[in-house]
């Protein structure tokens, strides 16, 4: 079975964009199965610069079928705006598009219940994007969620906003609101804005599950791809500071409505070192100029929001857990060329708190917090790796720094990137041809 599975093996912000881009000049079919808006999969190719939020990267394909599954939650203003950024930029944006019908859409009240949250959180806010997903998702859970399905159908969907709209209204009740957002609760605004966007999306609008069955069944390749990484997972992840789905393979099941038989192998994609956005525990954070030093190297803002990420040093205990909790099968290791200018290199191997060593990811985001990093050191490269194509060209220090992370992570490494560019990559196993060996 040609089913491959890419998730992220930090806290987001891994490079995923790019290789499910690769990936897809070999795939048939990409389909997105959690997250929102707030994921920015960046990709350059053919010299320009795309950014995605909602739309599987296969969309730069003109070959590859693109599916958004039921466990994404879609602003349908913002997917609009995605599909005209991309048809502006010369890309086809047509039949390749489906986008399931049991899929959860953001409504404009829950960005204004997301950005009120986290003001009343103060300092234990979260630090989302504040684009509506958390409270997208909780209407879900609450079945108080309005689906793609119900833009086609004005009885459901007007008693469906009136239902949330009244309960809404409670939540927000003695809370200063702008005119804007106070529209946002209005039932007319919002029956507005689903008439603006049902017409430009009923010819993507069908069932996903079925159709992602049938490219499997008719053996074609296909890419799952993920959106945040495993440390951000819902049950997996730092809790309270996750995102608001599982991102990890159980949500591509889930959200895509394909049994597990049916995937053939899991990648999970890391950074040569660790990224964080928002709050939360990074026990390997780097503070000063060497934090710096990173960030800018590595271009570490965010493609959403543009916030500069928290940068550290690669975390072989998260990377543990990570592989352990999502079953992959192989790592793809991203941005080792940001490293070429470091004299010394260093991994935590393990963690220290009252004296004792931690070699298994604490649960309690709080024991986390005051944990205190063990590293390792290695010899840096200091020369270039920037386009390196064939794993024997790079230097001798940055192949024992893989040989490094494959030892503390117990799985193998079937791919390196070395540059922001599509053909910028090592392939030292294609993933489709182990996939299909097995």
């Amino acid at each position: 079975m040609s089913v491959l599975s890419v998730i992220g093996g930090q806290w987001g912000d891994e490079g995923k964009g790019k290789v499910v881009d690769l990936l897809a000049k070999k795939a048939e079919v990409v389909a997105r199965y959690q997250g929102g808006a707030n994921a920015g999969h960046t990709v350059i190719a053919e010299g320009k610069e795309f950014i995605l939020h909602l739309i599987p990267t296969g969309i730069l394909h003109a070959h590859v079928h693109c599916i958004i599954g039921s466990g994404v939650v879609v602003d349908p203003v913002a997917l609009v705006e995605e599909i005209k950024l991309l048809r502006d930029g010369g890309i086809h944006v047509g039949s390749n598009l489906v986008i399931g019908k049991r899929t959860h859409m953001i409504m404009p009240y829950h960005k204004v219940l997301d950005t009120h949250m986290e003001e009343l959180l103060g300092v234990n806010r979260i630090g989302t994007t504040g684009r509506g997903i958390g409270p997208a998702y909780s209407d879900k859970a609450a079945r108080l969620g309005i689906r793609v399905c119900d833009l086609f159908d004005e009885k459901v969907l007007g008693e469906r906003v009136r239902v949330t709209l009244s309960i809404k209204k409670r939540l927000l009740a003695g809370i200063s609101m702008s005119d804007e957002e106070r529209r946002s609760l209005e039932e007319a605004h919002i029956i507005k804005v689903c008439s603006q966007v049902r017409e430009i999306l009923a010819p993507h609008v069908r069932n996903t599950d079925v159709e992602i069955l049938e490219a499997i069944t008719n053996d074609k390749r296909v890419v799952l791809e993920g959106a945040q990484g495993i440390l951000l997972d819902l049950d997996m992840g730092t809790y309270p500071y996750v995102t608001s789905s599982n991102t990890g393979v159980g949500g591509a099941l889930s959200g895509l409505g394909m049994p597990l038989r049916k995937v053939g192998a899991i990648v999970a994609v890391m950074k040569a070192y660790c990224t964080r956005v928002g709050q939360g525990p990074f026990p390997s954070e780097l503070h000063g100029a060497m934090g710096e030093r990173l960030r800018s190297g590595g271009g570490e803002y965010g493609a959403t929001t543009g916030r500069p990420r928290r940068c550290g040093w690669f975390d072989a205990v998260a990377a543990r857990h990570a592989v352990q909790v999502t079953g992959a099968d192989a790592l793809i290791v991203t941005k080792i060329d940001v490293l070429d200018n470091l004299e010394t290199i260093r991994i935590c191997v393990g963690y220290e708190m009252d004296g004792k060593r931690i070699t298994i990811f604490p649960a309690e985001a709080s024991i986390l917090e005051q944990c205190t990093p063990v590293f390792e050191e290695s010899e840096g490269w200091l020369v270039p790796t920037v386009g390196t194509r064939r794993l024997e060209d790079l230097p001798s220090q940055a192949r024992e720094y893989l040989k490094q992370l494959e030892r503390l992570t117990g799985t193998p490494i079937w791919m390196v990137s070395t540059g922001p560019g599509r053909d910028d990559t090592i392939e030292i196993q294609d993933p489709f041809s182990a996939v299909e060996m097995n």
